[in-house]
């Protein structure tokens, strides 16, 4: 099984006591100068310019990857060994990015997403679906690695334009059930790709479905858009992730009933959210605010314990 976490190197950082929590939560600094990112026989060090892929045994460089200019590190990375992919910004004037078979050592595809650069992907575990975000932040689109020319979804995060700070798929083995972003605005989005992919009643009737192409229609349909309003105060960088999915089924019919999620929200101030995600059968979400704390206390405490 290969390492999912993002490591942050940044020297000096006020963040280097929390090391181990972010590890854990997969967050990244606001400017990273260097990130690792660590499989069980595969290492890749993303530079500004620059990614190398590493055997992990024998320290040992398999692979050089010029890149576009990358101050801030942006990357994806998929953890399952079967479809093992880095994804990296494709140019600095557009929303591309190009995928990289990190076991095969070679160019997978090149997806064309956004017309503005990307600030934010993600892969699934699964190496299925990547997710991006440009620097608009209107617009979430997914894509099927398998197939780059596939847009699978396109959700709309809202009408003004907001910085995304972090995407994150549920895991799953097949298609995500749940796909979260931060932003700039303070607020979780949450979509719902389980409820997306199964089919719906098309209002061809309107006006508005009858001008505009499904494509484009589905990008303006709420339905499958879900908002966590100021959890954090806005224009603080956060980090979500949903760290557990499960899925209650009726026994008898295996229908699904609800599917059920631990989301957790780290802030660069340090503070810590861990939220309880419920969406039923009709789509209709729920949520409790589990715990929260400030790690930069927590972290002072044991200190001082110790």
């Amino acid at each position: 099984m290969a390492s999912e976490y993002l490591i942050p190197i940044q020297e000096g950082s006020a963040t280097k006591d929390l090391l181990e929590v972010l590890l854990l939560l997969r967050c990244c600094s606001v400017r990273v100068s260097l990130l690792l990112l660590v499989l069980v026989i595969r290492l890749v060090v993303i530079l500004q310019d620059k990614a190398y892929i590493y055997e992990l045994n024998s320290l040992t460089i398999l692979e050089t990857i010029d890149t576009v200019p990358n101050i801030k590190g942006l990357c994806a990375f998929s953890t399952s060994l079967d479809a093992c992919y880095l994804a990296l910004p494709a140019s600095t004037t557009k929303g591309s990015a190009l995928l990289y078979n990190v076991m095969d050592l070679h160019l997978h595809c090149e997806i064309e997403a956004h017309r503005t650069p990307l600030v934010a992907m993600v892969l699934s575990s699964n190496g299925m679906y990547i997710a991006t975000a440009s620097e608009q932040g209107t617009i979430i689109r997914v894509h099927l690695v398998s197939d780059a020319t596939k847009q699978s979804y396109s959700f709309r995060r809202g009408t003004y334009p907001s910085t995304i700070y972090s995407l994150s798929f549920g895991p799953s083995k097949q298609l995500p059930d749940i796909l979260a972003a931060s932003s700039s605005s303070g607020s979780v989005h949450v979509f719902t790709l389980t409820h997306a992919s199964q089919p719906r009643i098309k209002r061809s009737s309107s006006i508005l479905g009858s001008i505009i192409p499904d494509a484009v229609s589905d990008v303006l349909d709420p339905a499958f858009h879900h908002v966590l309003h100021n959890v954090v105060p806005a224009g603080i960088k956060s980090y979500a992730v949903i760290r557990k999915v499960d899925n209650l089924t009726d026994t008898s019919t295996s229908e699904l009933l609800a599917c059920r999620a631990i989301m957790s929200v780290i802030t660069y101030n340090g503070q810590f959210k861990e939220y309880n995600l419920s969406v039923d059968a009709n789509n209709d979400l729920t949520w409790s605010l589990g715990r929260e704390f400030n790690l930069l206390t927590v972290t002072l405490d044991k200190a001082f314990i110790s």
